[in-house]
């Protein structure tokens, strides 16, 4: 599943390189209300410009089936066909979704990504993973296809809160645990918040490139590409949870904080070193706070991870690490163990 990843400031002719390769007989742009209004008038592509234009809500709420028979109308509507392209240009949301529509209608149209979010950039929009929210439960109906063309750009960050680059660097964070010490000990030591241009640019292409390395050797999640769901068991269960309860948080940081209770599940379970959780939970603590949970959450974080994709049976599978860069996958935990994680999270977070 190798993808054309163009890691340039210069949007404009990175994107008639895309559209140029795959050819195709109209465009269609899909962003959402915010997208639209801050990005798409800075791009000065006849791509973006001449394209019928699709807007979707804004927000993790719109990641819908609903949202999807929208686009897919729409498409219907305006003469799409199977020799179209979609240009997806936004955060996660959108290239997820976008390119979930893009690869189902009419059994598949090509699609390229421009992520507008940090978090976009180095999760969403690289890898062939699309999807859509069900049920309540995140990412449940998708597909790998991958997109024909990823454009990274740091361009767009300037119109990014605080929050939104924060959740974007939990992923970093992830790709450096799996990547090696150097790597994390760097990133720890950047403020992601006033990090913009070059320097952004090529941290984003040293993080982007672990997960390419990776999803090149395991394109359908077989073995090594479940390295890149470390936090993600604990965190997409939180993740739910706040959206369940009314206090919804981003999705990195409820990564940020699974990558915590499932460094607490390795140091216990794999002997990973405690250092390295407490060095973690520190930076966690201090850049992202805490998601306050009691231990009459834990039932319900729990069934929510029974939900998880990566699950067989009845077991709930984690990723794990013995160690900065050694990950271990397919950990079938107790319930025993995932609730003293809790507790431990808990602890260290003085929740």
């Amino acid at each position: 599943m190798k993808q054309d990843v163009i890691f340039t400031n210069d949007i404009e002719e990175a994107l008639s390189r895309a559209v140029y390769a795959v050819g195709g007989d109209r465009c269609y742009v899909l962003c959402d209300e915010h997208t639209h209004q801050l990005v798409l008038p800075r791009i000065n592509s006849p791509y973006v410009s001449q394209a019928h234009t699709i807007v979707i809500e804004a927000g993790e709420e719109a990641k819908s089936m609903r949202t999807v028979e929208r686009v897919w109308q729409e498409l219907c509507d305006n003469g799409a066909t199977r020799h179209s392209m979609m240009i997806n240009i936004g955060g996660g949301m959108v290239t997820d979704l976008g390119g979930f529509a893009a690869a189902t209608f009419k059994r598949g149209m090509s699609f390229v990504n421009i992520p507008t979010t940090l978090l976009g950039a180095v999760d969403a929009a690289v890898g062939g993973k699309t999807g859509v929210n069900f049920a309540g439960l995140k990412n449940e109906v998708g597909t790998f296809a991958p997109a024909r063309s990823v454009v990274i750009s740091s361009r767009f960050f300037d119109t990014l809160p605080r929050e939104e680059l924060l959740s974007g660097f939990a992923e970093m964070i992830k790709h450096a645990l799996i990547d090696g010490s150097s790597h994390l000990d760097t990133l720890l030591n950047v403020d992601v918040t006033s990090c913009r241009g070059e320097d952004m640019l090529c941290m984003l292409q040293q993080s982007i490139a672990v997960k390419q390395r990776i999803v090149e050797q395991d394109p359908y999640e077989k073995g090594m590409r479940k390295w890149l769901n470390l936090g993600h068991t604990i965190g997409h269960a939180i993740e739910s949870h706040s959206h369940r309860h009314g206090r919804a948080v981003p999705h990195g940081y409820a990564v940020a904080w699974g990558l915590v209770c499932e460094l607490i599940l390795s140091h216990r379970l794999l002997k990973l070193p405690s250092e390295v959780v407490y060095a973690l939970a520190k930076y966690i603590d201090n850049h992202y706070g805490a998601y306050a949970i009691t231990c009459d959450d834990y039932d319900e974080l729990i069934e929510l991870m029974q939900h998880d994709k990566k699950n067989e049976g009845d077991k709930i599978n984690f990723t794990l690490l013995h160690r900065i860069g050694d990950c271990a996958v397919n950990n079938a935990v107790e319930r025993k163990e995932i609730e003293i994680s809790l507790d431990f999270y808990r602890d260290l977070f003085h929740l």
